[in-house]
C-alpha cells in the first residue's frame, strides 16, 4: 500500500514538473475553487438551526435573558429590534425550562411575586397598595399575551374599605394597550380585555373598564345598560349578531353546493325589543259553584189576654167598689213557623299572566347573489345560466336555513331575493396567479440554492479533468538501451568519439544504429553515473533536446 502511494506521489510530481506555468495556474485555481466549494457546503450543512426562545421582550427582560444565556454558555442571536432572542433549536425547550426556574422573564411590572418575601410590620395601607400593584402587573402581563397587543398597562381604582358603604362609589379600571403595527384592536379583542379585567377585580363591571390604545383612541364606552346609549348599543350589537349568524348559516350551505366564494348572502332583521307583561281574568257564568249555603228554621208561639171594665165615671173613680177584682177577660193564642235559607254561588274565574321578553323577530329580509357558471378558460369563457328549477332549489335552501315564513303562514311579511349574476373575479385570478408564480419561483430557488454548492464542486472537478486531458503526456523512459549506453561509454572523457563518429560524441540519433541487447536497470544506471557522469549527462541532454525538437 505504501509503495503504491509512493509511486502515485512520484507520478504526480513528475506530471507537475511537466506542466507549464499557465497549466499550473489553472490547476491551482480549480483546486482552490473546489476546496472553497466543499468547505462552504460543509459549513452550510453543519450550521446549527436556530429557533425562537422568547419574543416581544422589553429591554430589561431581554438583558436578563442574555445574561442567563451567557452564564450557561449557550450561543444566541438577537433578532431585529432587540426584542426577540434565538438559540439553537435543540436547546429551546431546555433553556425555557431553566429560565422559568429562575423566574425569567417575568414581564413588565410587578406581579404577585411581590409577596414572595415576608414583610413584617407593614401597615394595612401598604399591604393593600402592594396587592393593587400585583394585580395590575399580572393583568398587564396577561393582556400582553394577546397576539394583537404589543404591551399593556392596567390601572385599577378600588374604593376605600369603610364600615358604611357608599353606593355611588364603585371600582373602575383603565387599560392602556400598545397595538402591534399601529392598527386598531378588533371589537372581540376589546370585549375580551374588558371582561378579563372585570372578572379579576371584585365588584368591577365590564362597562366600568376603559380601554385606550397608543394612538389616543378610546376603544370602549362606559355606558350603563339602563341608559339610553347603553340600550341602543346593546340592541345594535344584538341585531348585528343575529344578521351575521343567519347570513353565515345560509352562505355555508350554498358554498357546500356551489363552491367557496360562489355565493353572497346578506340578511336584514328587525327585532322587537319591547318587553310586554299581560294579565287576563276571565269569568265563566255557566260554571257556577256553591260557595256557602245557610238555612234558618224558626217556630214562634204567642199567647195574649184582654181585661174588661165598665165605662164611665165609676170606672175612673177610685172607690172600694172599683178596687174589687174585675171579672175574667178573654185569652188569645197564635203560632208562627218561618224557614229562611241563604245560598252564595262562586262564579268560575280564570287568571293568566304572560310576559313577552325582548328579542322577537318582527321581519326578515334576505338578499342572495349566486355567481353564474362559467364555461371555458381565458378569452373563451362564457356565462352559462342556471335553469329555473336550480334557482328555485337554491331559494328553498336559503329559506329553510334562515327560517323565512312563506305562504299563508307569513304574518311578518318576510321577503327573499335570489339573483344569479357573474362575479368579477379578475382581481382574485390575477392575485392567485401571482401567488402561484411566487410559490413556484421560491420552490425552484430553494432547489437551486440546495444544489448550488454541489454543482460548483462538480464544475470545478470537470474543469480539472478537462485540463488534465489537454495536458500533453511525455513519456520519460526509466531504462536506457544497454547498447546505446555502451556506445556512449566508448567515447572519451572530453566528448570526442572514436573514428566512426568523426570526432564527436555519441548522440541519441546514432543510437538507432546500435544494437539493443537489453534495458539498463536502475542499479546499472547508478553505476554508470558514478563511473562516467559526463558522458551520461550529455546523452540525456541530447535526448531531451531531441524530444523538444520533435514536438515543435
Amino acid at each position: 500500500m505504501n509503495s503504491n502511494l509512493s509511486k502515485l506521489g512520484a507520478q504526480l510530481r513528475d506530471i507537475w514538473k511537466q506542466l507549464g506555468a499557465a497549466q499550473r495556474l489553472s490547476v491551482i485555481t480549480a483546486t482552490f475553487v473546489l476546496v472553497v466549494g466543499l468547505g462552504a457546503l460543509a459549513f452550510w450543512s453543519s450550521r446549527a438551526e436556530y429557533g425562537l426562545l422568547y419574543g416581544r421582550l422589553s429591554d430589561g427582560e431581554a438583558a436578563k435573558v442574555i445574561a442567563a444565556l451567557d452564564d450557561a454558555k449557550v450561543p444566541y442571536k438577537v433578532g431585529t429590534g432587540g426584542n426577540s432572542i434565538m438559540v439553537p433549536a435543540d436547546k429551546v425547550h431546555v433553556m425555557r425550562m431553566q429560565l422559568a426556574g429562575r423566574g425569567i422573564p417575568r414581564g413588565e411590572g410587578v406581579g404577585f411575586e411581590i409577596f414572595d418575601k415576608p414583610n413584617f410590620g407593614i401597615s394595612d395601607f401598604v399591604q393593600r397598595a402592594n396587592y393593587v400593584r400585583a394585580l395590575q402587573g399580572e393583568l398587564s402581563r396577561t393582556i400582553s399575551q394577546i397576539d394583537e397587543v404589543d404591551s399593556a398597562r392596567v390601572m385599577i381604582v378600588l374604593p376605600e374599605n369603610r364600615l358604611l358603604l357608599d353606593k355611588d362609589k364603585f371600582p373602575t379600571a383603565s387599560v392602556f394597550v400598545r397595538v402591534r403595527g399601529n392598527s386598531q384592536l378588533q371589537p372581540q379583542s376589546i370585549n375580551s380585555i374588558r371582561f378579563l379585567v372585570a372578572n379579576s377585580v371584585e365588584g368591577l363591571k365590564p362597562n366600568h373598564v376603559t380601554v385606550v390604545d397608543n394612538l389616543g383612541n378610546v376603544l370602549s364606552e362606559n355606558s350603563d345598560n339602563d341608559s339610553l346609549t347603553g340600550l341602543s348599543s346593546t340592541q345594535l350589537t344584538a341585531r348585528r349578531n343575529l344578521e351575521q349568524y343567519l347570513g353565515k348559516k345560509a352562505q355555508d350551505m350554498l358554498e357546500k353546493v356551489l363552491g367557496p366564494g360562489q355565493a353572497l348572502v346578506r340578511v336584514s332583521a328587525e327585532i322587537n325589543f319591547d318587553s310586554v307583561t299581560r294579565t287576563e281574568e276571565k269569568f265563566d257564568p255557566d260554571g257556577q259553584v256553591v260557595r256557602t249555603q245557610t238555612k234558618n228554621d224558626e217556630n214562634i208561639d204567642t199567647t195574649s189576654s184582654t181585661a174588661s171594665s165598665p165605662v164611665g165615671i165609676s170606672a175612673n173613680t177610685a172607690t172600694d167598689t172599683n178596687n174589687s177584682p174585675s171579672t175574667a177577660s178573654p185569652t188569645s193564642n197564635s203560632k208562627n213557623h218561618r224557614t229562611t235559607g241563604t245560598i252564595q254561588y262562586e262564579i268560575g274565574k280564570t287568571t293568566s299572566s304572560m310576559m313577552q321578553a325582548a328579542g322577537g323577530i318582527k321581519h326578515l329580509s334576505v338578499a342572495v347573489t349566486v355567481a353564474s357558471r362559467m364555461d371555458g378558460t381565458g378569452a373563451d369563457r362564457k356565462v352559462v345560466n342556471r335553469s329555473p328549477e336550480e334557482i328555485e332549489k337554491l331559494r328553498r335552501i336559503v329559506t329553510s336555513a334562515v327560517g323565512i315564513q312563506t305562504g299563508n303562514d307569513n304574518p311578518r311579511g318576510d321577503t327573499i331575493t335570489l339573483e344569479e349574476l357573474p362575479f368579477n373575479d379578475q382581481f382574485a385570478t390575477d392575485v392567485t396567479h401571482e401567488l402561484q408564480q411566487q410559490q413556484k419561483n421560491e420552490y425552484w430557488w430553494n432547489i437551486a440554492r440546495a444544489l448550488m454548492y454541489p454543482a460548483l464542486a462538480l464544475v470545478a472537478l470537470l474543469i480539472l479533468l478537462r485540463l488534465f486531458k489537454r495536458t500533453p503526456v511525455q513519456e520519460i523512459p526509466i531504462g536506457i538501451p544497454v547498447g546505446r549506453l555502451m556506445a556512449a561509454h566508448r567515447t572519451n572523457g572530453n566528448g570526442h568519439g572514436n573514428g566512426h563518429s568523426n570526432g564527436r560524441g555519441m548522440t541519441p540519433a546514432d543510437w538507432s544504429n546500435e544494437p539493443e541487447p537489453g534495458v539498463v536497470t536502475v542499479e546499472v544506471l547508478n553505476r554508470l553515473i558514478k563511473e562516467n557522469p559526463t558522458n551520461l549527462t550529455q546523452a540525456i541532454r541530447e535526448w531531451m533536446n531531441k524530444g523538444r525538437t520533435s514536438e515543435s
